[in-house]
């Protein structure tokens, strides 16, 4: 299977903003794997609006900080769902995720379809997949 498999965007909104940098939340459980994202995203041009760990910090940060999208894993701290988290971003905010996950399952991608997501990354995947991915929908 395709590690990076982009969905349809038709119809994803760009970042207000003009020449200000696209704002992109990091919804990561894992400490290390978040650093290296912001790290990778910020390289590439990329505003990092902040790291969650958790849904419901996920849902307060996107609140404030008005991203554009978010990067999405599926198990989170405390057991929350980032599946969950990224239905109520985009059905509140309308901040779409690209999930970037180790579960693709059958099942999990069913229940993930209802938050429209941008795309799906199988973990581990390149830094360059999410790039590639992120400016393809912005464009």
């Amino acid at each position: 299977m395709n590690p990076v498999e982009p969905y349809d965007t038709k119809g994803s909104e760009r970042a207000a903003g003009g020449g200000n940098p696209t704002r992109i939340l990091i919804v990561e459980d894992e400490f290390l794997i978040a650093l290296e994202l912001e790290y990778r995203l910020r390289d590439a041009g990329f505003e990092v609006i902040g790291i969650a760990a958790r849904a419901g910090e996920a849902l307060s940060i996107a609140a404030s900080g008005r991203p554009a999208l978010a990067i999405m894993d599926i198990r989170l701290a405390d057991r929350t769902d980032g599946i969950q988290a990224a239905i109520e971003l985009n059905a509140t905010l309308g901040v779409r995720s690209i999930f970037a996950s180790a579960h693709a399952d059958p099942e999990t991608r069913k229940r993930a379809a209802a938050a429209s997501p941008i795309g799906w990354l199988q973990k581990p995947y390149p830094a360059d997949a999410l790039i590639n991915l992120i400016r393809q929908h912005l464009s």
